[in-house]
């Protein structure tokens, strides 16, 4: 099973979990050509999808959705309040409603070998969740978008292989910022996204022998970028005696490009 970053950034997010013959998008925030390319690269196939999981109906996350489906008519999952936002938002002509499927938060699906699992997260859209996916024992999860995170996150990712976890922001670069005041308190808010110093805080949390790699993503365009998100949650991972315990790798995802896929 591999956890693979396709694009991840506030400018577009797609990522692919699933193993080296069929498996899942984690969002289409970018276009069909760059989805196609990314998994060209690794040898994957849209024609194997076995589905799309929507996390919510931000443009970053679902900007392709559309097109992807108007060529590759594969199933979408997403909760209820996010399928409505999406048929709202976006052009969905020669598309069928029966491709969406509704799923609960909380609740474990089974997708031929896959398990996967919603859970709720703090942002400001309809009704927006995160994912784990599991294919016997290997288990990953993908966690962005998110204000705040608490003890039923934590309880979601505590036992992953691999995590793609949001670092989006250094608190400070937003502070000094051209963003407007009322942008900068969204994105500091509860319903928001987590700084690089959140993200560290909550690696230590889930940090465990079994956790090989975190992947840094969602960052900002803005108010960060890649060494920097790395050399933040790696100083704070020095004084966590698990994390070096542990051996876990840690890799900044890139905005635009596909980063190396994890295998776990």
């Amino acid at each position: 099973m591999q956890l693979y970053s396709i694009a991840s950034g506030s400018s577009g997010n797609c990522i692919y979990a699933g193993d080296d013959d069929r498996g899942f998008l984690v969002d289409v925030g970018t276009s069909l050509k760059k989805v196609r390319e990314g998994l060209d690269a690794q040898g994957l196939s849209l024609e194997r999808l076995e589905g799309v999981l929507v996390t919510h109906e931000h443009s970053d996350h679902i900007a392709g959705l559309a097109a992807l489906l108007r060529k590759h008519p594969i199933p979408v999952y997403a909760t209820a309040d996010t399928i409505e936002k999406i048929w709202e938002k976006c052009n969905m002509n020669n598309i069928s409603p029966e491709l969406f499927h509704s799923i609960r938060s909380g609740q474990d699906f089974t997708v031929s070998d896959y398990v996967i699992h919603s859970f709720s997260i703090s942002h400001d859209a309809a009704d927006p969740v995160c994912y784990t996916l599991q294919k016997d024992t290997a288990k990953v999860g993908i966690a962005t978008d998110m204000g705040m995170y608490d003890d039923h996150i934590i309880e979601n990712l505590g036992d992953c292989d691999a995590v793609l976890l949001e670092a989006n922001h250094d608190i400070n670069l937003l502070q000094v910022g051209p963003y407007p005041y009322a942008l900068k308190m969204r994105i500091l808010g509860d319903r928001g996204h987590l700084s690089n110093d959140a993200s560290a805080r909550l690696i230590k949390e889930i940090v465990h022998k079994g956790l090989k790699t975190v992947i840094l993503g969602h960052l900002s365009e803005q108010n960060n970028f890649p060494e920097l998100a790395f050399n933040t949650v790696s100083y704070e991972m020095e004084s966590c005696e698990s994390w070096r315990e542990c051996g876990t790798d840690l890799v900044v995802a890139n905005r635009r490009i596909p980063t190396a896929p994890v295998a776990v």
